[in-house]
């Protein structure tokens, strides 16, 4: 694997690939700033959770960014100021914003309002943060924590050039196909440990359909011989496997 030393290149390669050696070098290249949020909302001696809790969000937004739509730390301070937040909520717990901080979204909002008249346009991180004079992680941490107060709506734009997808669309549901998948692919590790001719049967008899006495034709034998074979068997799978966890029946022998 040939090193990449622009960021950029890296996201559209591990967003192709999903080598996990990609994502691991982005993350150990953005952990700083995941660390430098979370610092920022420290309340004592909980700042190894509030740094575990950025990691993962960093982590989600590394799975989910597409290098196409704009800067990475634009899309990323937002991702972990969010999950810091509903960590905060959810132990009932107050976020404490620094006064540096609260002062700078002052100043953000007076520069993106003087800019957008000036530019005829909303103007760009670096833009805001040249007029400001600070960092464009910075601004962007700013503008994040107007919603800081207050609880995010659920149908609101995920953001302003996609007003179709909301936060609520992008909510995780439980997927019972993985399941299947997983129980289908142990079980059919299962019947690779039966013997040849045990799972020759079960395959004729339940993957093409044959009844005992074509089997029993097929492969020579009686069908009394088949009819054990299948009972055998089928006795040996359901000691170890549920198959309606599968989503699927065993057809009567």
């Amino acid at each position: 694997m040939a090193p990449f030393d622009d960021t950029t290149q890296l996201f559209e390669r591990y967003r192709s690939e999903r080598d996990p050696r990609d994502r691991e070098a982005l993350v150990l290249r953005f952990l700083p700033l995941a660390n430098s949020v979370a610092h920022r909302y420290n309340p004592g001696n909980e700042r190894e959770d509030i740094e575990q809790v950025a990691a993962l969000a960093l982590i989600n937004a590394i799975d989910r960014y597409d290098p196409a739509r704009g800067a990475f730390v634009a899309y990323a301070v937002p991702t972990i100021l969010g999950e810091i937040k509903r960590y905060f909520r959810d132990l009932g717990w107050s976020v404490h914003v620094p006064r540096a901080l609260q002062e700078l979204t002052g100043k953000v909002d007076a520069a993106v309002h003087q800019l957008t008249a000036e530019l005829g346009r909303h103007p760009t991180a670096q833009e805001t943060a040249e007029r400001c004079r600070t960092t464009p992680e910075r601004v962007v941490e700013a503008r994040a924590l107007r919603s800081a107060q207050r609880a995010d709506s659920l149908d609101r734009p995920v953001n302003d050039e996609e007003e179709d997808e909301t936060v609520v669309g992008q909510l995780g549901v439980e997927e019972p196909g993985y399941r299947r998948v997983e129980r289908a692919v142990d079980f059919d590790r299962l019947l690779d440990q039966l013997p040849d001719r045990d799972r020759e049967v079960l395959r004729l008899r339940f993957q093409e359909d044959l009844l005992q006495h074509q089997i029993a034709s097929r492969l020579g034998i009686s069908q009394m011989h088949v009819s054990r074979l299948l009972r055998q068997s089928l006795a040996t799978v359901r000691t170890s496997f549920t198959p309606h966890a599968v989503g699927c029946r065993t057809p009567p022998v």
